[in-house]
């Protein structure tokens, strides 16, 4: 099964594909869709829109799975990440039914086994998991791998996760 891993955002938007077939990994490709902070947001979203419909054809996933948005405590950053999200799912809808998504707290239990974990221990994970050299950079296509990972270990048990 091939799966579509993203780490949404607006500025930086993490992929990371994997074929997951029986209980093994293989790395597709992964990273990052990337708008400049001084272009209008309408064409960021286009931008985002356009390179992200690009990796669907490209890659055609099965399976999109979506790291949950998080939100923090400045509203105009969170409302403008929003907008791009629903961009997101928006490319991905038209493309499959097979849309779902992972809070923080699911994709660390699901990697680490505990709900805690640092950031360092997740892109650890994905690391050792993926058979990498390194550590995927930035941080967004590390957590947009995680993402996929959470969701190939997760297909076995349909009520651990939730389709958006």
């Amino acid at each position: 099964m091939r799966i579509l891993g993203i780490d949404p955002g607006l500025a930086i938007i993490g992929y990371g594909i994997i074929d997951f077939v029986g209980n093994s990994f293989k790395v597709i490709d992964y990273g990052q869709i990337n708008t400049p902070a001084k272009m209008p947001i309408a064409d960021r979203i286009q931008s985002i829109y356009r390179d992200l419909n690009r990796i669907l054809e490209t890659y055609k996933p099965e399976d999109i799975a979506f790291e949950e948005l998080f939100y923090n405590k400045n509203a105009k950053t969170v409302i403008n990440v929003a907008q791009a999200r629903g961009v997101e799912v928006l490319a991905c809808r038209n493309f499959t039914n097979s849309i779902y998504e992972y809070t923080p707290l699911q994709i660390k239990k699901s990697l680490v086994g505990y709900g805690r974990a640092t950031k360092e221990q997740i892109q650890y994970m994905v690391r050792v998991l993926l058979h990498l050299e390194e550590v995927p950079k930035p941080d967004d296509v590390a957590d947009a791998l995680a993402v996929a990972l959470t969701h190939a270990s997760s297909i076995n048990f349909k009520e651990s996760f939730r389709m958006i």
